[in-house]
């Protein structure tokens, strides 16, 4: 049986009732209160823990309206086409001063709080918050230097390996085994963002082959809509942690409110998941055979979908972040891992670090082989 592990009052393993995680992300609109008022209708529903994202948009990618930048692609939603990412993820994060304000409203609602750090700043802040454990998103399953950052606090991750292919989640696993990091949780994540779930690409089989591939606990991070999938997810596919948005109401928008579900609705899911823990003939109120047989599907790593392989746009990569002369240094001054992904891959940082620019380089440029000398 794969380790049990505990975090503060609460325990995740296969043999205890599913911990399970209300994702706030922008929902909150940047309004205080509206975001205290998500972390109270996540203890009335019964969720264990509450997580935030720590970032604000330039530590997330670069200030610039380089073609690279701006939101294309046909199925994106039309609220994001045409904008920047700067822009775009101005109008999500989470402010950082709320965030020990918050980590208390929850805790003194009997919840764990965690967060999702995207940058060495993310994460020196929130050591500083006293987190018990940290979540690493399904784009930065990729972003190794960040994984070697959290790692190195000893505590406890809980990944999303969302479209990583198999070497990509061995690589990411490694990389926080052998950088210290505590217990480990990888869960399996569709990142459709669909406002319909398509059952045909949860493949939720991969769920099992994480555990026992990787020797860990194992889950799901649901980022599409309805509460069947995490359900199902829950109780068939024994995932130890579940993953669901949490909006107050649809109608009010945001960028992650057509996949996130109300508070009545996720306090069903709660509540569903806890009877059929108890009773599993109960599934058959949420889902047929037939369904859940599609949902189960395979194991699969990788993008599943079309939709899944856009999405993979919005990974990190190696960017120049100020002009670089000919001859000059690569340094943690001229160059950086940002949001989108059309640079090198951000296991290279350490390795072009302290090579030479083989040609000038603009400002908001993805860093390629191309443009660096000797690279063997």
């Amino acid at each position: 049986m794969t380790k049990e592990i505990t975090i503060g009052n609460k325990k995740i393993s296969d043999k205890q009732p599913t911990f399970i995680i209300a994702e706030l992300s922008g929902n909150h609109h940047q309004n205080y209160d509206e975001a205290v008022k998500l972390i109270k209708a996540a203890a009335d529903a019964g969720a264990d823990a509450i997580k935030l994202q720590t970032y604000t948009a330039d530590t997330l990618t670069l200030d610039s309206k380089n073609k690279w930048f701006i939101v294309g692609g046909k199925d994106q939603p039309d609220a994001w086409k045409n904008q920047s990412l700067h822009d775009l993820y101005k109008t999500a994060y989470t402010p950082w001063d709320w965030q020990p304000k918050l980590k208390k409203v929850a805790e003194d609602h009997g919840m764990l709080l965690f967060s999702t750090p995207f940058d060495d700043t993310a994460v020196n802040f929130l050591e500083d918050m006293n987190v018990l454990f940290y979540k690493i998103a399904s784009y930065e399953a990729i972003h190794i230097p960040l994984l070697k950052k959290v790692a190195q606090t000893g505590k406890p991750v809980i990944i999303s390996v969302g479209f990583a292919t198999l070497p990509e989640v061995e690589l990411a696993v490694k990389t926080l085994k052998e950088n210290g990091s505590g217990e480990i949780v990888v869960l399996h994540c569709v990142t459709e963002y669909s406002d319909n779930a398509r059952l045909q690409y949860m493949n939720l089989k991969t769920i099992a082959d994480i555990k026992e591939r990787f020797g860990v606990q194992s889950g799901f991070s649901d980022n599409n809509a309805g509460i069947q999938v995490p359900i199902v997810a829950s109780t068939v596919a024994e995932a130890s942690v579940v993953e669901k948005h949490l909006t107050l109401r649809r109608t009010d928008g945001g960028p992650d409110a057509r996949f996130s579900v109300e508070p009545e609705e996720f306090k069903q899911m709660v509540a569903d998941i806890r009877e059929i823990e108890k009773d599993p003939s109960a599934i058959n109120k949420v889902a047929s055979e037939e369904e859940v047989g599609t949902m189960i599907g395979n194991t699969h790593y990788g993008p599943a979908s079309e939709k899944e392989e856009e999405n993979t746009l919005f990974r990190p990569s190696i960017w120049v972040k100020k002009p670089i002369k000919k001859g000059e240094v690569l340094t943690t001054d001229n160059i950086r891992v940002a949001r989108p992904k059309h640079g090198l891959a951000p296991k290279y940082f350490d390795e072009v670090l302290g090579k030479k620019a083989s040609k000038d380089i603009e400002e908001a440029t993805p860093l390629s082989w191309g443009v660096i000398e000797n690279r063997f």
